[in-house]
């Protein structure tokens, strides 16, 4: 592959020195490129876009230019800097968002934020507080910004009523008569029916606003300061989308109130941390203030629970279909994974009081 004739199509400034694999992404290519400058070497993010995934990259990457240049006016009214809190699309020469090859390979490039790192796993509470603030701030700075102008990028992605629906066809296929072996966590999905339609019908009534939504809020899409251990920039932008912030708070839970990892074959292990949850309602709830509605603060625990319930029934839908989806390493991994979610489901229904409470007190 020829990187240098790839970038050689950007606006990057300098002389060409490397360009080497970097960062620990499943869906993109992403490498670290360095350029020779009169200052002193300048670096950038080049990404092969998954065109498989994302069929649409015109849709995609007006989706990413129309979030991070709002993003950035909104930086620079508030006095910050928008090349750190920002990601900043390099335009090609022609001035496009990315590069097309003949082979029909996508590139994309982004200025690269010095001195800041992803963590893949919780290593210290305070950088679950901070991807908190991150993923609160990108939330609160994106408030007046027209949703419905989002291309739908993956349709009914946190549409628990379709997963639920999609779900019940393929028990009802068993298509590889493995129903049998799973009977207990079916029960289990089959019983929290009730809650599913929760947030897609308060969206649908009007009741809950339409907001952008990151939709792969884990810890290692923020960037925190290596010196400082605060929080830069959200990344990995791909997946936003017009739903609502339960999504991302809960996905964000979902995540990182789980001390083990998750597909352990040791359900028994897993635990629902309430104080992970404290810190992380605290994170994102101090910089919203009262642009939050009450619908969605009191949503919030909820959204924690249906956004867990629903990556549960997508491993359990999946190990009825065939392990088809997931990528897996073991057999039996999807149940494992299913059995992970739905301990951590039943956890909050218990603490939900609690939930709740924390959530009003911040």
């Amino acid at each position: 592959m020829d990187f240098r004739t790839i970038l050689s199509n950007f606006n990057v400034d300098g002389e060409f020195v490397s360009c080497e694999p970097y960062g620990s992404g499943h869906i993109n290519r992403t490498y670290a490129v360095v350029y020779k400058t009169d200052k002193g070497n300048k670096r950038y993010i080049l990404q092969k876009i998954n065109s498989t995934l994302f069929t649409n990259v015109d849709g995609l990457m007006n989706n990413i230019k129309l979030v991070t240049e709002f993003n950035r006016s909104e930086i620079i009214k508030r006095g910050g800097d928008p090349l750190r809190e920002s990601l900043t699309i390099v335009y090609t020469k022609d001035g496009k968002t990315y590069y097309k090859t003949e082979n029909d390979e996508y590139y994309r490039v982004y200025i690269f934020i010095e001195g800041a790192i992803g963590y893949d796993v919780v290593e210290k509470p305070e950088h679950f507080y901070e991807s908190a603030v991150a993923f609160g701030k990108f939330a609160q700075l994106l408030d007046r910004f027209d949703s419905s102008q989002l291309f739908e990028i993956l349709p009914n992605f946190h549409n628990t009523v379709k997963r639920f629906e999609n779900f019940k066809k393929s028990l009802e296929l068993d298509k590889l008569n493995r129903a049998k072996n799973v009977k207990a966590e079916i029960d289990f999905a089959l019983s929290q029916e009730k809650y599913v339609s929760t947030i897609v019908d308060l969206l649908e009534s009007g009741k809950m606003p339409w907001r952008v939504t990151h939709n792969d809020t884990k810890l290692n899409n923020v960037l925190i300061d290596t010196k400082t251990d605060k929080a830069v920039c959200v990344i990995d932008l791909d997946t936003m989308m017009a739903g609502s912030i339960c999504y991302d708070f809960g996905d964000s839970i979902r995540f990182g109130c789980n001390p083990c990892l998750e597909d352990t074959p040791e359900t028994e292990k897993v635990v629902f941390s309430m104080p992970l949850f404290e810190e992380y309602s605290r994170g994102y709830l101090s910089v919203f203030g009262d642009t939050i509605t009450d619908i969605e603060r009191k949503n919030l625990p909820m959204g924690a629970i249906l956004m867990t319930y629903e990556c549960g029934i997508r491993f359990l839908t999946d190990y009825l279909d065939g392990d088809v989806y997931f990528r897996l390493s073991r057999e039996g991994q999807n149940v494992d994974r299913t059995r992970t979610q739905f301990k951590l489901v039943k956890d909050m229904h218990e603490g939900y009081d609690k939930m709740c409470n924390i959530i009003e007190k911040y």
